[in-house]
């Protein structure tokens, strides 16, 4: 099975973001059920783990996907974007068959 992979500047803002926290996390993804095209991107800082979540450790952080939302994500890669619009961390996704035009909400067939 395909995995799911973090960027280097994924992975250097993450660093940051934990750094400016103070507190050991790891940035979660995970898929739900909503948006309007019927699933959505959800990221949190979380300081848990639990035992069945995918962990990836990449360029100094740490990103952890559970079980359910990795059938979803495999084979994708988490990106950050900054961009004059504004910076947001974004999903590259082969799984997803459409896309709204907010970026976060997705389809499969």
């Amino acid at each position: 099975m395909e995995t799911f992979a973090v960027s280097p500047r994924a992975a250097a803002r993450i660093a940051e973001i934990v750094a400016d926290t103070g507190t050991p996390s790891a940035l979660r993804v995970a898929v739900l059920a909503g948006g309007c095209s019927g699933f959505q991107y959800k990221f949190d800082l979380d300081p848990v783990t639990a035992p069945d979540d995918l962990v990836i450790e990449s360029h100094g952080a740490r990103v952890v996907v559970d079980p359910a939302s990795l059938d979803l994500l495999a084979g994708a890669e988490l990106d950050y974007k900054d961009e004059l619009m504004g910076s947001y961390f974004a999903v590259r996704n082969p799984n997803a068959t459409s896309a709204c035009g907010c970026g976060t909400s997705f389809s499969v067939d």
